[in-house]
């Protein structure tokens, strides 16, 4: 081992010193010792550079030199002892053997050693002749300008926190040497002394200046720094320094010593607030000193908020009340008012960025508020007195003159250095606007309120505080020139609206600070005084009246604030009391007829308070109050003009201004969407549908749908709630398949299905579905579901639309209409077929439950097997689904078509409520028999799906109905008779609802029918003149009515309730029904496939009644004449309706009857005040509960309900009224409610509300459980508190448009 000479040493000393100036970068940029250290360790990993520097490559060499012969001789003795395992699998080994033998030899130890010495004396060696080269460049320069001697660094920023603070060589100072700095900086030391030990302590790195033991003298010592000008400089740069790279249990000693120190500074010097034209000059050197004591206190605010939650609280508490004690800082000079730290905090952070941040979180919001609430509410008091002293202040302002926005906030402006009195108190303004708006968003925050200040002798309360921001925006003293003033983020206006959006997205926060009256007079204020011809105080009109109508908007959108809108009559409108409702709505409609002088032409104003009616009237309860107003008519014909206007502008040549054209077609559009909302709820679309827009409304919203834009600022969800209420009716679907909504469905679907994304780069295969619907194609199915919700919807899709069948088809052919999608994924009943589908079983399986859905729908059901056979085809293909195909009579094999297939053959076959039929399972089982149930091959249907029915002929003797029956027979007042009935129908029901089956509910029901029909004050609809003697040979039933006929008897028998031969009485019976109803219809012009052909479904009601009275036709017929000239038949018999002659001409052909836009509408109204759990549910789906009660109440809850319980429907209607029918439906929702709620604990929010809580699920789901007796009482209550309304609504169905 040779020993390193002198020459060694110098080289080594060269090269170490060319080393470090290679990475002197990185030492310099680390901002500890520790940290320059671990860059050193880690610097072959970091600098790809390392290996070619000569210091390094020195450093092999030596090693090389040293332990080259130890290291061959090592290897020598391994290899001989392992032999074959020197190399391959045992290589590794191997090396890792010879370095540790070597590492433990005493040639190692000895270089080691030798190195390490040698390293020592090279080290020491550089550190003299650093110090001495120092040393000799002071010297120099005090030497050449000796003027300069007390100041040693220039910055070319002369901020504290400049950069040039973080980018300095560092000299490591000894603890000795630390300490002789601390004693150098005593205030009792001459300047120049304290000065050069300022500077040595800036070159040293924080971490060692922090961490020894004589930081406490250094610290006192420093701070009697700052108040000397010559000191302070550097001693705020090594304050910013330590703040960037120490731990928070130091930095907060230098943040409340800093804080103290500015404090202490004010209550020196008591400076004055300037006064009339005076200003403060920021560059003087006190305000300068001072400005920056601030700002970089101001940064660490702001930065503490990333780390400080890793340390003990007290630490964070500490900086929050040293900062909170500083701000609170006030020095009484009398009636002088003086210059205080929170001025100048103001002019360098005007947003108060800092208590945002200190706001934002749980941890140290909670100190926040603590401390204001116990110790600083006077900092509170004081930003609140500066909004009301600035709102008062505005009062008075008359002219651009008295704006007190500071340039230095303007756009484009230059570096300001003196301000102004108004100046620094519109900063102080700004600021407190942003601290208060922070603090009352959270409940402690409020519970500061109310805040007595000086001025006023009561409190000032949070709603005052609101009205006080609300009037500071309608007296903002810079009116818009063009908007422009509300684009600027300090001004007035735009302050105050950012307070009160935070507030609105709150609820908590808004019903406490928003939705108050006193809230809504200040804000309709303006508009009440044009309104009444009277002149506004307001500096610009037009853009007020748009934040107005921004904030209106934000309050509809919740339901509190909507409620508040509505029905609180605080208003006074000449001389009457009022909601802000109907007030808005007048207005909205003198803009629209541009009946007001002074906002004459302003389609953004008008465009503005239409969107405020719109958050109101798509919903239910909100157009139940606008209704009145034909709000609808009044847009429709603002858009018809608007219309014409466009269509008559000549096309634009070169050079020609398009700005006016461009504003018209804003306009036009505006209108559109204006109207499209009116399709949000069930009226709401009969009113659009009435005013002829209804297919441009339904273009423009596919246009923006196929954009993905979202429906309004304020909507969170989708158009799949429009979209689904629009699917419901049969000009709604129309309206959506000419747009080319269900032409692109059919082709997102078919991409997804069939061609998935192949054609992307694969980077990981795809995994194989498991699902039968996979979840790409789930949106895509639900979106079918919901466009087939209707059997109106699809007879206009599919009515007397054949299949295809092609004898080819080709791999490229896409589907683009429901007819199409049947033929290739449903009607699979050929080779071709099955051959042109690249995934057939998944495909064929996402036909097969797009067909169960559907034929959950009995309309809809009856209409495919009468065009399409599906039960034959079902039955061939399940047929052909055998093991041995040569055999006559092969086992089925068990696969997933061939279990879809039997649940929908099951389905189809078997009629019944939950307790009657049994449905197969669509999952296998484990264990030898994964499916137990017997396949449906043929049309004999197992028996197993069959549940023995109960005995329906139960007439007790313990039935009070059928003894007070029995009893009334002599004529008494009807009115009496049917109150006694009704008391007695409930009690019973309520008591013994076993007794009331059978025979007891078709004598009530006929008896009732009898009393009801006979009374001038019950019949709704004139006397039938139909006496049932016509000639019925010319009467043809339809495929689906001969078809529904059978499916009435095959229920009927199952209920041992009719005979089989009773299909030739039903027959007749249904050809009476259809000759009566078809004199009770108008001659529609429409082009509806509904509206052509009579009513198209089958009649529920008429089948119900017929299996009521045991197949008696006689009975059932005289019933039914009797029910059709009362109020119940409108909405429990909706073949009774369909183009009735009792409705207006426009009404009778809209396609939508009295059970979608009045029952279901009120549904949905009472539905989101009595359940609204399950209301949101449905909203956040994109499902309606419209949808779902439409379907169940067209065939009157077959397979849905058990026969009691539609028998007490039925019953409970026609006693009690049609508004039952609404308590029903919202009961049987309230019903599922555990079932929706206990899916959203047990699973994702998400997928329970695409999968559970999908159309899907309400559709093949029946309805469990449920008795009309346990919710009678829930009914009766909703009717005590909606009949007014409800029933009153529902006897103006005549003319529903008033």
């Amino acid at each position: 081992m040779s020993q390193l000479s002198a020459e060694d040493e110098e080289e080594l000393q060269s090269l170490l010193k060319e080393l470090l100036k290679s990475i002197s970068d990185k030492i310099s940029a680390a901002p500890s010792t520790e940290c320059a250290e671990e860059i050193l360790l880690h610097l072959e990993e970091t600098d790809k550079n390392f290996h070619n520097y000569e210091f390094v490559k020195y450093l092999r060499q030596y090693v090389e030199r040293s332990l080259g012969s130890a290291v061959e001789e090592e290897l020598k003795n391994t290899t001989r002892g392992e032999g074959q395992h020197a190399v391959g699998s045992g290589h590794d080994t191997l090396i890792h053997a010879v370095t540790r033998r070597t590492g433990d030899s005493a040639e190692y130890q000895q270089m080691i050693q030798t190195l390490k010495n040698t390293m020592i004396v090279v080290v020491e060696s550089l550190i003299n002749k650093f110090e001495e080269d120092q040393l000799r460049k002071e010297e120099m320069h005090r030497e050449t300008d000796p003027s300069q001697s007390n100041i040693q660094y220039q910055y070319t920023d002369n901020c504290s926190d400049s950069d040039s603070s973080f980018h300095q060589s560092y000299v490591f100072l000894r603890r000795e040497q630390l300490q002789v700095l601390a004693e150098k900086l005593d205030s009792s030391k001459p300047k120049e002394v304290r000065f050069e030990a300022l500077r040595a302590l800036c070159c040293a790195p924080p971490s060692d200046v922090l961490s020894c033991e004589s930081w406490s003298v250094l610290r006192r010592n420093l701070c009697a720094a700052l108040v000397e000008p010559d000191l302070s400089e550097h001693v705020l740069q090594f304050f910013a320094k330590s703040f960037s790279s120490s731990p928070l249990n130091v930095t907060r000693e230098i943040y409340t010593s800093l804080a103290k120190n500015v404090e202490s500074t004010f209550l020196t010097l008591k400076l004055s607030f300037p006064s009339g034209s005076a200003a403060v000059d920021i560059n003087s050197p006190q305000i300068s000193r001072l400005l920056k004591q601030i700002r970089l206190m101001n940064d660490f605010q702001k930065e503490v908020t990333t780390f400080w939650i890793r340390h003990p609280e007290k630490y964070m508490e500490e900086i929050i009340e040293s900062t909170f004690s500083l701000l609170s800082f006030h020095h009484d000079r009398g009636s002088e008012k003086t210059l205080e730290p929170v001025h100048l905090l103001a002019l360098l952070d005007i947003k108060a960025t800092w208590f945002n941040k200190w706001m934002h979180g749980y941890y140290s919001r909670t100190v926040v508020l603590k401390l204001l609430e116990r110790k600083y509410k006077p900092l509170v008091v004081a930003a609140l007195q500066q909004c009301v002293s600035y709102s008062e202040s505005c009062e008075c302002f008359t002219g651009e003159t008295a704006d007190p926005h500071p340039e230095k906030h303007k756009p484009g402006a230059s570096q300001r250095s003196v301000y102004s009195r108004k100046e620094l108190e519109y900063s102080f303004f700004v600021h407190s606007v942003c601290v208060l708006g922070k603090l009352i968003i959270y409940t402690h925050g409020r519970k500061l309120f109310p805040i007595k200040t000086r001025k006023h002798k009561d409190p000032i309360t949070l709603t005052n505080l609101v009205v006080i921001f609300i009037n500071i925006m309608y007296r903002h003293p810079r009116p818009a020139h063009g908007d422009t003033s509300h684009t600027d983020p300090l001004s007035p206006s735009c302050l105050v609206m950012e307070v009160l959006w935070m507030l609105c997205e709150r609820t908590e926060c808004a019903a406490e600070c928003l939705h108050q009256t006193p809230v809504t007079e200040t804000l309709l204020a303006p508009v009440i005084a044009l309104l009444s011809g009277q002149q506004t105080k307001l500096k610009c009109p037009e853009a007020t009246l748009i934040l107005i109508a921004d904030i209106l908007a934000r309050i509809a959108n919740t339901d509190g604030g909507l409620a508040l809108l509505l029905y609180e009559s605080s208003l006074v409108f000449r001389n009457e009391r009022t909601s802000a409702a109907h007030v808005i709505v007048q207005f909205t409609l003198r803009l629209l007829d541009r009946s007001l002088p002074s906002l004459r032409g302003s389609d953004a104003l008008c465009g503005a308070f239409i969107f405020v009616c719109r958050q109101m009237y798509n919903t239910c309860e909100g157009l139940q109050v606008l209704r009145s107003y034909d709000l609808h008519k009044a847009l429709s014909a603002a858009w018809k003009q608007t219309r014409s206007l466009s269509e008559g502008v000549p096309t634009p040549v070169s050079g020609m201004s398009t700005q006016e054209t461009q504003s018209t077609l804003i306009w036009e559009e505006t209108l559109l969407d204006s109207l499209l909302n009116f399709a949000a709820t069930p009226k709401g679309l009969l009113l659009l549908q009435q005013t002829g827009a209804l297919n441009e409304c339904i273009s423009y919203m596919f246009s923006r749908f196929t954009q993905k834009l979202q429906v309004s600022r304020c909507e969170k969800f989708g158009y799949g709630v429009m979209v689904t209420q629009l699917a419901a009716t049969a000009p709604g679907i129309v309206a959506l398949q000419r747009s080319g909504f269900v032409q692109v469905l059919m082709v997102e679907l078919w991409s997804f299905l069939e061609c998935g994304c192949d054609d992307v780069r694969v980077v990981r295969p795809r995994s194989t579905p498991i699902d039968p619907i996979d979840m790409s194609c789930l949106k895509s199915f639900l979106s079918l579901v919901n466009l087939l919700s209707s059997s109106q919807s699809v007879w206009e899709l599919l009515g007397r639309q054949p299949l295809a069948n092609k004898s080819e088809y080709t791999l490229r052919e896409t589907p683009s209409s429901i007819p199409d999608l049947i033929d290739r994924l449903i009607a699979v009943n050929s080779d071709v077929k099955i051959h042109s589908l690249f995934h057939y079983e998944q495909s064929h399986t996402f036909g097969l439950r797009l067909l169960s859905v559907l034929c959950c729908c009995l309309d809809s059901f009856l209409l495919l097997e009468s065009q399409y056979n599906i039960c034959s085809m079902l039955l061939q293909n399940q047929r052909g689904n055998v093991s041995d195909q040569d055999a006559s009579e092969g086992a089925i094999i068990i696969d997933g078509l061939s279990v879809e297939r039997n649940h929908v053959l099951v389905r189809v076959s078997v009629v019944g409520g939950p307790s009657e039929r049994r449905l197969p399972p669509r999952a296998l089982e484990e264990g030898e028999h994964p499916y137990p149930w017997p396949m449906f091959v043929s049309q004999h249907l197992p028996l197993c799906y069959v549940v023995s029915p109960q005995d329906f002929h139960d007439d007790s003797q313990d039935c009070e109905i059928g003894a007070f029956l029995a009893s009334s027979s002599e004529p008494n007042s009807e009115d009496n008779w049917l109150e006694v009935c009704r008391k007695k129908f409930c009690k019973a029901l309520l008591s013994k609802p076993n007794t009331l089956t059978g025979g007891v509910l078709a004598d009530l029901l006929e008896e009732a029918v009898s009393r009801l029909s006979s009374s001038a004050s019950e019949c709704f609809f004139s006397a039938a003149r139909y006496k049932g003697d016509e000639n019925l040979e010319n009467v043809v039933l339809s495929p689906v009515e001969l078809l529904g006929i059978d499916v009435c008897v095959r229920y009927g028998c199952y209920l041992e309730l009719l005979k089989v031969d009773a299909t030739k009485d039903l027959t007749l019976l249904m050809k009476h029904i259809k000759t009566f109803l078809s004199t009770q219809r108008i001659t529609s012009s429409s082009p509806l496939v509904g509206q052509q052909h009579g009513y198209l479904g089958h009649d529920w009601l008429a089948s119900t009644v017929f299996l009521f009275m045991a197949g008696n036709k006689e009975r059932s017929w005289n019933l039914l004449l009797g029910l059709s000239s009362l109020l119940t038949s409108a909405f429990i018999w909706p073949a009774r309706t369909h183009a009735s002659v009792q409705f207006p001409q426009e009404v009778a052909e809209s396609g939508m009857g009295p059970v979608y836009w009045s029952t279901a509408h009120y549904v949905e109204m009472l539905l989101k005040a009595e359940v609204p759990l399950v209301h949101s549910a449905f909203r956040m789906s994109g499902f309606t509960p419209s949808q779902m009660c439409l379907h169940w109440l067209t065939q009157c809850f077959w397979n849905y309900l058990d026969w009691t319980e539609i028998c007490h429907y039925i019953c409970t209607c026609v006693l009690m009224g049609p508004d039952y029918q609404v308590y029903l439906c919202v009961a049987v929702l309230k019903h599922l409610q555990p079932d929706i709620l206990q899916h959203t604990q047990s699973q994702e929010l998400q997928v329970f509300l695409k999968v559970s809580l999908s159309p899907a699920w309400f559709y093949e789901e029946p309805i469990s459980g449920f008795r009309f007796s346990n919710y009678l009482e829930f009914m009766m209550g909703l009717e005590r508190r909606y009949r007014d309304l409800v029933l009153t609504d529902m006897r103006h169905i005549q003319n529903p448009s008033e």
